[in-house]
């Protein structure tokens, strides 16, 4: 098992920055984010919606790529919904984000030095937990010497996400752990069973 790490989900956001989502101003990146945008559909189901803060956007791509590369769909409102504005609360947006977590599976709350000042966050997990009761809490650690979990507060009820490979095989899987011993893959988590490996 290993938890994401701040500098592994940058390296990883790199390659997407400079192919579509970068921050800077270049007419072609600003016409491949409205293809993105304008390609986005309401009927459209994703497996993940990805709660996190802003301030983690290059650390957020990284994660999008590394979790979409393992074949599941994840929905990011700024990369989705380009016209939100996640600095306003606002009845409009609120709604707009009830519609999407209506469309997703599931919930990861991405918890990072900077998710305890988010406006947003609080308010998708507990919409989330109280329409699909699927939600899971993804750490964002600063390396991985600090490579363990412990759920604080009200986070601590939630399962928690972390990578490692599928045993007997090199294939890479996203785990949903119970506990540090008892976990499930994450597309059988997805499917609602309470079966978990207990390491």
């Amino acid at each position: 098992m290993a938890l994401f790490t701040e500098n592994e989900l940058i390296n990883k956001s790199y390659k997407t920055i400079q192919k579509s989502y970068t921050f800077n101003e270049s007419v072609e990146a600003k016409k491949q984010l409205e293809a993105a945008s304008k390609s986005f559909s309401t009927e459209k189901k994703y497996d993940i919606f990805l709660s996190h803060s802003i301030l983690d956007e290059r650390k957020i791509i990284g994660l999008k790529n590394h979790i979409e590369e393992l074949g599941y769909s994840v929905y990011v409102d700024w990369i989705e919904d380009k016209q939100l504005d996640r600095s306003k609360v606002s009845k409009e947006t609120a709604n707009l984000l009830r519609t999407r977590m209506e469309s997703c599976k599931s919930l990861f709350f991405a918890v990072s030095e900077n998710s305890d000042n988010s406006l947003w966050m609080p308010w998708e997990l507990g919409y989330f937990d109280g329409i699909k009761q699927k939600v899971a809490i993804l750490p964002i650690l600063k390396s991985s010497y600090d490579d363990n979990y412990n759920g604080q507060e009200y986070l601590g009820l939630y399962p928690f996400v972390a990578r490692g490979t599928i045993r007997n095989t090199n294939r890479e899987e996203i785990w949903v752990h119970k506990s540090k011993n008892e976990y499930v893959q994450l597309r059988y988590w997805l499917q609602d069973s309470e079966f978990y490996n207990h390491g």
